[in-house]
């Protein structure tokens, strides 16, 4: 014999799972918070420092 189904809860859970599937993407579209864009934004811009700061030569120099 064959199972009885209720297709409200069988609709309802494959609302859920096409939900699931959006979120997921949008998560992934979107990528990080406000805050982890911001952290790797000041990383970034310190290793630039610090790499400015430990060259050689100077970019005016190079001109001569």
């Amino acid at each position: 014999m064959a199972e009885i189904v209720n297709l409200r809860q069988a609709r309802k859970a494959k609302k859920r799972a096409e939900n699931a599937v959006q979120a997921q993407a949008n998560r992934a579209r979107h990528g990080s918070t406000k805050a982890e864009r911001l952290k790797f934004q000041q990383e970034a811009d310190r290793l630039s420092r610090t790499l400015d700061g430990a060259r050689l030569d100077d970019a005016s120099n190079e001109s001569e």
